[in-house]
């Protein structure tokens, strides 16, 4: 999988797990956090998301 390809399923993970929040239904809110915590820090994404940044700081503007 390509560092875009983690780095949008993750972001696609978040947004399920944020509209899970927004429901308009009793939850446990920390339980949320939590798994938003674990898919936005797992390594491989934190990894995958370092290495894009530092191709977008060398890439010429356009």
């Amino acid at each position: 999988m390509t560092d875009q390809q983690l780095a949008i399923q993750a972001i696609g993970e978040a947004q399920l797990i944020l509209e899970e929040y927004l429901q308009p239904r009793p939850q446990n809110n920390e339980r949320i956090l939590d798994k938003l915590v674990e898919v936005l820090e797992r390594p491989d994404v934190m990894a995958a998301v370092s290495r894009l940044q530092q191709r977008s700081c060398f890439e010429p503007r356009r």
